[in-house]
């Protein structure tokens, strides 16, 4: 079998053998873009060939970039368009790509990966875990109350509010350079948050509002009318829905969250993609008004160097762990000092006697602070040899912010 990397003229051959992976047919080009695979990098793409030169097996990944605690903004490969041939499944074709393909991470200087999980029982064999999560919240029009404060009147129209805030209504076409601007703002403070490239939201490759799937966006703007948050939205069937909505502070989100819990004619609202523990569900008066449903893994990340990755990110609590980490896809075992101090971390290879035993997909679980230790400590993924190193793992792996992560690749 042959792994080889993509030329612009292996496109087609790609995107027909990814799709048949998955039992489906690529869809019919439009004019102004809009596909998603329109924003692969065919260096970064991978075709898996037998023998006679057939391709039963895709691969390729993103250039992004992914926001870790402490706002430390770092070079992450996004993983997508898997696929093996239903005809060549469980024969190695998988394993041999993912093998390839992490080699070629490291030899990038890249530390660590992350994807988007079509299954959840695929990827943690190659080192990939659960690392952020996402949840949607249904909240009934007649029910959609909030109890703090108006801090400040949003209209469908430009409105000025008490704080010469203002939400305006705009069409998806109207707002592009907004909606990149806004979005790049907030992705750069938000742990686990990965960028969108210019090229995709150029091609409108990717889900709404990159798309060019019809939204209306409620654009929120400061009180110097600089534009600080919007909310991609569409109305059918009498159910609001919202896309994402994106906020550079709190206040921003309540006041877009108001603005869609106000729209006129429509039964309900739903918030299809916010981080668990959101306060939107605390602020309504009927606290039972607010339905959390389709909660479910989002960002998976994989640790390349682990010394690397755990000094890149920023720490909240002084203290120090040994952490031995086992690696049984790339067949590496490890064992390290962390030490942090002033929020800074130093990570060297130890003889020590280990604090916390732990595979790398646990640890890239816990990486971003979305999970605790100690949960995978109970889940018996981790095993703690000192129970006090529990309670010191959870307050050093915890991050600034909860982390979230918004886009689909």
């Amino acid at each position: 079998m042959e792994i080889r990397s993509t030329t612009d003229k292996d496109l087609d051959v790609f995107v027909d053998t990814v799709h048949a992976a998955f039992g489906r047919f690529p869809e019919t080009p439009t004019e102004g873009g809009g596909l998603w695979w329109s924003a692969l990098e065919t260096d970064r793409c991978l075709l898996a060939l037998t023998e006679d030169g057939r391709p039963v097996g895709t691969a390729a990944a993103h250039p992004f970039e992914l926001t870790l605690p402490g706002e430390t903004v770092i070079p992450a490969s996004g993983v997508t368009a898997v696929g093996v041939l239903p005809s060549h499944r469980r024969q190695g074709v998988l394993s041999t790509m993912m093998r390839h393909q992490l080699a070629e991470f490291r030899a990038r200087g890249e530390f660590l990966s992350v994807l988007l999980a079509s299954e959840a029982s695929i990827y943690g064999r190659f080192g990939y875990g659960p690392a952020t999560y996402t949840e949607r919240l249904t909240v009934p029009r007649q029910r959609a109350a909030l109890a703090v404060p108006r801090a400040r009147t949003v209209t469908g129209a430009p409105a000025a509010g008490p704080d010469n805030t203002s939400v305006e209504v705009l069409r998806r076409a109207e707002c592009g350079e907004i909606l990149e601007e806004v979005y790049d703002r907030y992705r750069r403070a938000q742990p686990g948050a990965l960028s969108r490239p210019h090229r995709w939201w150029a091609l409108r490759a990717g889900q709404p509002p990159i798309s060019l799937a019809p939204r209306h966006v409620a654009v929120h703007r400061d009180a110097d009318g600089i534009p600080d948050g919007y909310a991609s939205y569409s109305v059918e069937s009498g159910t609001l829905t919202v896309d994402e909505t994106i906020a550079t502070d709190a206040a921003v989100f309540t006041a877009l969250a108001r603005f869609a819990l106000g729209h006129d004619l429509v039964s309900q609202v739903v918030f299809r993609h916010v981080p668990p523990e959101h306060p939107l569900r605390w602020q309504l008066a009927d606290f039972r008004a607010g339905e959390v449903s389709g909660v479910m893994d989002w960002l998976w990340v994989r640790l390349l160097d682990i010394p690397g990755a755990l000094t890149a990110r920023g720490w909240f609590t002084d203290g120090e762990l040994v952490l031995d980490v086992d690696d049984p896809f790339l067949g590496e075992q490890g064992r390290y000092l962390l030490t942090v101090q002033d929020g800074k971390a130093v990570c060297i290879p130890t003889d020590r006697e280990p604090d916390l035993s732990l595979d790398v997909r646990d640890l890239g679980s816990i990486y971003l602070g979305g999970t605790a230790p100690s949960t995978l400590v109970r889940a018996g993924h981790i095993r703690a040899h000192h129970p006090s190193t529990v309670t010191l793992a959870d307050a050093l792996f915890r991050a600034d912010r909860l982390p979230h992560c918004l886009h689909w690749f």
